[in-house]
């Protein structure tokens, strides 16, 4: 039974006394409450009052999909504000959603899943835990769709959405769909984990998004039939090490942003027009230490910095700017950033500024990675 808490008085009661008296059981398996819709001062919304909305009206303007997302983030169990505010900040958190399957989409346009999926063993540091992220997020999707938690779903799907993906994963990833080789390993390792995250996160929001998911659905290559809301939950790889790469890239990640932010004051103040600009040095101790040092060469890759490299914290000079601490709680050991603007040429392929730019007579605006793309057999990744 679903309806609103004025019946528990009310219809919840009168079938259940009705139902134990001639059948000795409850009419229902399952009662479910929810509470009334309230406007943006906290009154109850009616008719009689005028502070009503018309729903038709309303999926006119904003579309039926944005109305059922601010139903599903909110906390049903209590009241349900409703202003045009709610439904502003609701409409932004949709397009987060709608964007990451797009850029999804837009990267998967010559992939097909039987001639080109990477093997989990042949894929990079960083695609096995994006799907290992993806897995743990469907996890949690699930209990919360199965204990009709709708806003632990949005919650989980938008902290993917605007976290995970948009703000860390896609935004490494970029460059290595960008610029690697068309048929590499380390291009088609990246597409084999969107092609999973996608075909995951197309189920996760069909409940909610219906009319945006089928819209994904049918520009999906290769969909396994017509209709998403008839399939079961996408079967994700499992990553062996799952539980050790997620808390190694969340340590990552943490440094990661406590670097964009000091690279932030420095495009501020005119010294870097992009982080690609800025060249690195991070100093660090304890296992945070090791955690970056092994990445090498591509640890600039999940920095998107032209260059990028590790020395022992004993090392540190004074100049060297220590992040607050704050930023840092989780990461097991100190850190310290050397930070300047590049002096060398800029690759007009991948922007990365890059001593051997100009050295090369064949390819003299290119760097040696691109070149090595362009004209060779192109790069391997192993991390990023």
């Amino acid at each position: 039974y679903l309806e609103g808490s004025d019946q528990h008085r009310g219809w919840f009661q009168s079938s259940l006394l009705t139902s134990v008296a001639m059948t000795d059981k409850a009419p229902y398996r399952a009662c479910l409450t929810h509470g009334f819709t309230v406007d943006e001062k906290g009154y109850k919304m009616s008719k009689s009052s005028g502070n009503g909305v018309e729903p038709t009206k309303l999926a006119g303007d904003v579309g039926a999909d944005i109305i059922r997302l601010w139903v599903a983030a909110t906390d049903y169990r209590g009241e349900l504000s409703f202003s045009r505010e709610i439904l502003n900040r609701t409409a932004d958190s949709y397009r987060r959603v709608r964007n990451t399957a797009r850029f999804l989409l837009g990267n998967l346009f010559d992939f097909d899943a039987a001639e080109h999926t990477v093997a989990l063993d042949d894929m990079t540091e960083l695609d096995r835990w994006a799907i290992a992220r993806a897995a743990r997020v469907q996890q949690q999707i699930i209990s919360a769709y199965d204990e009709y938690s709708f806003h632990h779903v949005y919650q989980a799907v938008h902290q993917f959405c605007a976290v995970d993906m948009g703000s860390f994963y896609l935004d490494i990833l970029k460059d290595r769909l960008y610029t690697a080789k068309k048929d590499s390993v380390a291009r088609r390792s990246a597409q084999t984990a969107m092609y999973h995250i996608m075909e995951a996160m197309v189920r996760w929001i069909a409940p909610v998004l219906s009319f945006t998911a089928d819209e994904i659905w049918n520009a999906m290559p290769a969909r396994p039939a017509d209709y998403v809301f008839t399939q079961y939950w996408h079967d994700l790889p499992a990553v062996a090490d799952a539980e050790q790469l997620l808390a190694n890239w969340r340590e990552i990640s943490a440094v990661r942003d406590a670097l964009s932010a000091e690279l932030e004051k420095l495009r501020k103040d005119g010294a870097i027009g992009s982080s690609l600009q800025a060249e690195v040095t991070v100093y660090a101790d304890g296992d945070i230490h090791n955690q970056l040092a092994r990445l090498g060469d591509e640890l600039r890759f999940a920095f998107i910095t032209s260059t990028a490299e590790v020395q022992p914290w004993s090392d540190k000079p004074e100049e060297a700017i220590e992040p607050d601490a704050n930023a840092l709680a989780d990461v097991p050991g100190k850190i310290a950033f050397v930070l300047k603007p590049s002096e060398h040429g800029k690759c007009v392929r991948c922007w990365h500024y890059r001593e051997e730019v100009g050295q090369n007579a064949e390819h003299p605006e290119l760097c040696e990675r691109c070149i090595t793309n362009v004209a060779g057999e192109g790069e391997t990744r192993s991390y990023a």
